[in-house]
C-alpha cells in the first residue's frame, strides 16, 4: 500500500514548509508508505525554493495555469494505491490525515471528504465562501442525486481507481467540484468526515469570488451532461 499525498502549490512559501514537515511527521506514525507530490503553479515568491529543501516529488509549472491543473499534473505523477490532495495554505491540519485514510482503507468508501460544515459545526470561514458552499451543494445534490456538505473542499483521500476513470478538464478551483461529480456518475462510494478549518494567516487567496463561482456552476453542469 502507498499513499500519494498531492500538494498543489502557489506562492505560500511562508507555509508550505510546515505543511510537508507535518504530513511527513503524521505518515510516519501511520507507518504507511507514503510520497509527497508538490506541483508548484509557477511561483512567483519563494514557495519552489522552500519545496525544494525536502525530500518530496517537486514538479514546476511552465507558466500560471490554477489549481486544477497543478492537482491533474501530481495526479499524472501519482504512483500510489491511494491518493490524497491537501492545500499548501495550512488552512486543512496534516495530523487529520488518518480520519480521511481510515475510511478508504477499511473498505467503507471510494472517497472520502473533509468536510468542514459537517455537523453544523463554527468554521472560521468568510460568511460570502460558506454560503456559495451551500448552493453547490444543492446543485451538485439537485443534478446526481448526492448531498454533501462541503462539495468545494480541497481535503480529500480515495482510492487510485476513481482518479483513472475520469477525463479532469478543470484548470481552476472548479476541480473539486467536477471531480465530484464524476465521481458519483461513475457510482463511487462518497464518505464524509468532520474536519477542522484555519483561516489563512500568511499570503492571500487566489479566489475571484465572480469568476471562480461562474466557472464552478459551468463545471458542475459541464461534468453532469457529459461523459466522465
Amino acid at each position: 500500500m502507498l499513499v500519494s499525498i498531492v500538494i498543489p502549490l502557489y506562492n505560500e512559501g511562508q507555509t508550505i514548509g510546515n505543511v510537508i514537515e507535518r504530513v511527513q511527521a503524521t505518515m510516519n506514525l501511520m507507518d504507511l508508505k507514503y510520497e509527497i507530490i508538490v506541483v508548484d503553479d509557477h511561483s512567483c515568491d519563494d514557495s519552489l525554493i522552500v519545496a525544494r529543501r525536502y525530500p518530496v516529488r517537486l514538479y514546476s509549472l511552465l507558466v500560471h495555469v490554477g489549481k486544477g491543473m497543478g492537482l491533474r499534473t501530481g495526479f499524472a505523477k501519482a504512483i500510489g494505491n491511494l491518493v490524497v490532495t491537501i492545500d499548501s495554505d495550512g488552512s486543512h491540519l496534516p495530523e487529520e490525515l488518518p480520519k480521511l485514510l481510515y475510511p478508504v482503507l477499511n473498505g467503507k468508501a471510494d472517497v472520502v471528504i473533509g468536510s468542514r460544515y459537517l455537523f453544523q459545526k463554527k468554521v472560521d470561514a468568510k460568511r460570502l465562501n460558506a454560503f456559495g458552499v451551500r448552493i453547490f451543494n444543492l446543485i451538485i445534490q439537485m443534478f446526481v442525486g448526492v448531498y454533501v456538505t462541503d462539495s468545494q473542499s480541497g481535503y480529500r483521500a480515495m482510492r487510485r481507481e476513481v482518479i483513472e476513470v475520469q477525463h479532469l478538464k478543470s484548470f481552476g478551483y472548479e476541480i473539486e467540484a467536477e471531480m465530484l461529480v464524476k465521481t458519483v456518475k461513475s457510482g463511487f462510494r462518497v464518505f464524509e468526515v468532520p474536519i477542522s478549518f484555519k483561516q489563512r494567516v500568511f499570503g492571500v487567496s487566489g479566489v475571484d469570488y465572480l469568476r471562480d463561482v461562474f466557472k464552478i456552476f459551468v463545471s458542475i453542469v459541464s461534468a453532469r451532461l457529459r461523459g466522465v
